[in-house]
Formats: structure tokens, C-alpha cells, sequence
């Protein structure tokens, strides 16, 4: 964790901002895979991570602005606990190390938010993004399902807060993306024909763990990376596939890195998947030229989309005016998804407060097919940290409904998109800072050229 006055600051400033009221964090507790004793791995709320830097189950906190009282509810460790977990440092103790000297039982947090309510205090909470939460919620401050919402003020105030990435954040984010290198890395090296999917996938996890990391979401390592979010990993690789991998590596503080690579199952990339591998990095890097404060996010993925129109216009697969085809949304055949996201202590961050309010500012999203995708349209800031992922995919059941509808006809040539049903996907991903004067990569550099993943293979 940070030092102690890092968390003094961020609360400080979360309660200058704010003004008044009883501000509740919910901690996460642990959750059962198929029975209560056997957990899934734990993993700490964000947001309870950002404010109070402790990663274990069954806390709760609260900050009494009025009152100026920083408080983390929890239980000490009996003597059942101590047999199966070992000794560790008091509540007390924990609470001690991240500058909070008032605790109480887990139990006492209902009869505290109870009198706060009792007094017409205004209780401050985030929206629940687990069951216990919501059980919370509802025992604590008398909210039925349909009404926790979230307070929109208390929302609004810590994306904020957590947007702007403070240098020893970016440190501790760009050592995530160095373990999650050396993970694409080593599947580039080691995928060979013949392989099953999992063996690349448990390759690239043995890094994360022998770094003293985790992943920081489930590994995407498919020969069908048409399917954007495919978890299998039971297929043979065969000669002629394109592997297309979405990982990324977690550090203890709960900091992600989250990249893609596509490699060729044989050790070199054939005419036809170079053409369009060279074109997913065309907009890869022109999207990176354009990085900088105050341009719109959106404005890049335009850019991104009208670079890949005009290469598949070279191609014989598009027709027509590259902007027009971009804005109906022709492109989208193609290019289903939004460019990126952004990233910090969650892989996608913060998106448990709200899709609009972190990546929009609030606006309203589009409703146009792979343009409501996007999960960042915001200007972007200096201490931004986000992914760049164009992505090229030919999915076949998409090919048939839009060619049977006759859908964007004057923009897609149907007939030789039908050569390419069987090609896959493509997507490349890098992490990046928003600086005063542009953008910097965070992490080592993967390959990304055809030359340089044909290098290590």
C-alpha cells in the first residue's frame, strides 16, 4: 500500500469537495465458488482500496464529514480464525497503517447509519455491484433493490478524484503493464501449432503469479478471436490461425494492465493476414499520433474507423466516402467495439459507477451499432490513463444478417467479404498516460509490427 498520508490526502479532499453528510464504503466480502469455504480469490472494492488501502474482507467505512470522523467497521480474528489464518495485525493496527484511529465492530455500523437517518443526515453511498452490497443496503438504510441508485454527488466527486492518475499511481499502474508484457511476450514465444489454448493461457498466468501479481480480468487466448470476449480455451491451434490474446496482469495494490496481441500460428503471418494485420496497426498508431489533452476520445475513434475504411476500400471489402460509411456506421461490420477504456485500479475503471458518468462526463451515449460500444468518448486530460484497441473481425453470422438485410449495400462489398468469413479477428492494445504535451506508452513495449512478432517466432 501507500504511505498512510496518501489516504489522509484522498479522504481529505473526498470530504472538502463534498461538504457534508455520512459518506458509506462498502468493502467486499468473500464469495463462495460452489460452497461458502471455497472462495473465489479475493479481491478488495476499488474505491475502498482508493480511499482506505486495506485488502481484506469484512470491513465497512464510513466518513462523518460533519462530525470529521474517519471510521472502518470490522471484526478481530478469533482463535478459530488465527488456527486456519495465521496471526495478523489487530483492526486497530490495519486501520493504523492507512491513518484512520477509529474503529468499530462490523455489527455497529447498522446502529450508526441508523441514528445518522434518525437525524435527517444525509447517508452518501455508491451503486452496488454485489449481492451483499445490496443486502447491506437494504438492512443498513432501508433501500429496496429498485431503489439503490447511488448518490450522484458522491458519484460524480470520486470519479473525479480517481481520474487523474497521481504519479506514484502511474508507477504502480506501469509495473502492471510490465508483468503484463512479458506475458504477451512469452505467448508470442512459446504458441506453436498443435498446442491447445489453455497451454498458452496457463504460459502467461505462471508470469503473473511469478511477478507476485494476478490477472486483473479473465484471459481472452483464442484462434476465434472473431468472438470479441471468448473464454474458451479448449481448441487446437492449427496452421492458417490467427491467435488473438486479451490480458492483463494485476499488482498486489490492485493496480491493472490490460493489453492484446494477435500472432499467427505458424512463424510467419500469411499474404492475406498481413494485409489486414498491417491495417489494425495503422489505425493502432495514427489513433496514438492523435493522443493529447482536450481531444475528444471519440474524435480518435472516428479517426481510427475512417483509417480502416479507406484500407478496406484498397481491399476490394469497402466502397463509397470513408467519413459517410464512419458516420451511418458501415465501419461497424468491422469494427464492433469502442477504442478503449479507462484503466487504473479496476481494468476497466470505475465502471461500477456509471458507464456515462465516467466515460461520457455524463453525456449521452450513442445508440448506433458498435459506436454505443464505446466506453470512452470524453476529452481526454492530462493524468488519464487508458488502453488504445482498434480492432478488424469478420464474424460470420454478422456477414450473413447484414448481407440478407442489404444493410449499408452502398458501402460494403458483400461479395468478397464472404472470401474472408473464415479469418478471425485482430486486435493490438497498449496502455497509455495522458501528458501535458500527448501521450506516453505505460509498460515495456510489446511487438506489434508484422516484422516484430514475426522476430519471436
Amino acid at each position: 500500500m501507500f504511505s498512510k498520508e496518501t489516504y489522509m490526502q484522498r479522504r481529505a479532499l473526498l470530504k472538502k469537495t463534498l461538504g457534508s453528510g455520512v459518506l458509506l464504503f462498502l468493502g467486499n466480502d468473500e464469495s463462495g465458488l460452489n460452497y461458502e469455504d471455497n472462495t473465489f480469490r479475493y479481491r478488495q472494492d476499488s474505491t475502498f482500496l482508493y480511499y482506505f488501502g486495506l485488502s481484506f474482507a469484512g470491513l465497512s467505512a464510513v466518513i462523518d464529514i460533519d462530525e470529521d470522523k474517519d471510521i472502518i467497521f470490522g471484526d478481530e480474528l478469533t482463535i478459530d480464525h488465527i488456527v486456519w489464518m495465521g496471526t495478523q495485525p489487530t483492526l486497530k493496527e490495519k486501520s493504523e497503517l492507512v491513518g484512520v484511529e477509529q474503529t468499530m465492530p462490523s455489527n455497529a455500523i447498522t446502529n450508526y447509519l441508523h441514528k445518522a437517518v434518525q437525524k435527517g443526515r444525509a447517508i452518501h453511498y455508491l451503486p452496488p455491484y454485489r449481492a451483499e452490497h445490496k443486502i447491506k443496503l437494504m438492512e443498513w438504510l432501508g433501500l429496496p433493490l429498485a431503489r439503490q441508485e447511488g448518490s450522484l454527488d458522491f458519484i460524480r466527486t470520486i470519479i473525479k478524484q480517481r481520474s487523474y492518475k497521481s504519479q506514484e499511481e502511474v508507477v504502480e499502474i506501469e509495473k502492471a503493464c510490465d508483468i503484463t508484457a512479458d506475458m504477451h511476450i512469452t505467448a508470442m514465444k512459446v504458441l506453436r501449432v498443435g498446442m491447445k489454448e489453455y497451454e498458452v493461457a496457463a504460459a502467461m498466468e505462471a508470469v503473473a503469479l511469478a511477478a507476485g501479481g494476478d490477472l486483473s480480468f479473465a484471459t481472452i487466448a483464442t484462434v476465434n478471436g472473431q468472438t470479441l470476449h471468448n473464454h474458451y480455451h479448449g481448441n487446437t491451434v492449427k496452421s492458417g490461425d490467427l491467435f488473438l490474446i486479451d490480458a492483463g496482469a494485476e499488482t498486489p495494490m490492485g493496480y491493472a494492465g490490460d493489453m492484446s496481441s494477435t500472432i499467427p500460428a505458424d512463424k510467419t503471418f500469411t499474404a492475406r493476414q498481413k494485409e489486414i494485420y498491417d491495417l489494425q496497426v495503422a489505425m493502432h498508431l495514427e489513433s496514438v499520433k492523435a493522443l493529447k489533452p482536450g481531444i475528444p476520445f471519440v474524435d480518435v475513434y472516428d479517426l481510427s474507423a475512417r483509417v480502416m475504411v479507406e484500407g478496406m476500400k484498397q481491399l476490394g471489402l469497402m466502397k463509397g466516402d470513408a467519413d459517410d460509411a464512419v458516420r451511418e456506421g458501415a465501419h461497424a461490420l468491422f469494427y464492433p467495439h469502442g477504442l478503449g477504456h479507462m484503466m487504473g485500479l479496476d481494468v476497466h475503471d470505475m465502471e461500477n459507477l456509471g458507464e456515462t458518468l465516467v466515460g461520457y462526463d455524463g453525456k449521452p451515449k450513442s445508440t448506433l451499432f458498435g459506436r454505443k460500444s464505446l466506453r470512452l468518448a470524453r476529452p481526454l486530460e492530462t493524468g488519464f490513463v487508458h488502453t488504445i484497441e482498434p480492432g478488424i473481425y469478420f464474424i460470420p453470422e454478422l456477414i450473413d444478417l447484414w448481407k440478407e438485410q442489404k444493410k449499408f449495400a452502398d458501402f460494403i462489398n458483400y461479395d468478397a467479404v464472404e472470401g474472408y468469413k473464415t479469418f478471425g479477428g485482430i486486435r493490438n492494445e497498449e496502455d497509455y498516460l495522458i501528458t501535458e504535451t500527448g501521450a506516453r506508452r505505460l509498460g515495456k513495449k510489446i511487438p506489434l509490427t508484422t516484422d516484430e512478432v514475426e522476430a519471436l517466432r
